[in-house]
């Protein structure tokens, strides 16, 4: 379809549409939180990777590559809202170096983003990023304007306050 598409075949592009949006636009959703925006920022994704398709590789897949664009343009609309990425004090109470037991919890999908949609957003957005679209912390500290570390130290409190959120509503073995 790509090559399609390269060649202006219309029938390409919907193909593509059709085959990653959903994907995609659960990606930009879990990132904005809002279905307007998170439409148009679909819209946006597709079209940027339509006008730039001359110029793909194939080396790594359309889905990859859209979804790269998508979640780029996604933390370009929370900056231009400017929905600040804390840097968090390392001291809140939190030992980022303390081991979590995860393998003595037993829970579901359902109650894992249930606990995800309980924490502070920039606790969530790091997690969704590093976790959900398997993006390296190095790169997800670029994206976002913070350090790496503060990415790591996000990330280490984001898996702890879901994994107490689980324990307190009686979600463990």
């Amino acid at each position: 379809m790509v090559d399609m598409c390269k060649n202006g075949d219309p029938a390409g592009f919907t193909g593509l549409y059709n085959r990653y949006a959903k994907e995609v636009y659960n990606s930009i959703y879990r990132l904005v939180g809002h279905t307007a925006e998170a439409e148009d920022v679909l819209q946006e994704s597709f079209v940027a990777a339509f006008q730039a398709i001359g110029g793909y590789q194939h080396t790594g897949g359309f889905r990859a590559w859209v979804k790269r664009i998508a979640i780029n343009k996604s933390v370009s609309l929370l900056r231009k809202k400017k929905v600040r990425m804390v840097e968090l004090e390392p001291a809140d109470g939190v030992n980022e170096e303390a081991p979590i037991d995860e393998h003595r919890f037993s829970f579901t999908v359902e109650k894992i983003q249930q606990a995800l949609e309980q924490l502070p957003d920039p606790y969530r957005r790091v997690f969704q990023l590093y976790v959900i679209e398997n993006i390296p912390q190095v790169e997800i500290a670029e994206m976002l304007g913070i350090a790496n570390n503060t990415v790591r130290i996000q990330y280490h409190r984001a898996k702890q306050k879901i994994l107490n959120l689980l324990k307190e509503n009686g979600y463990h073995g």
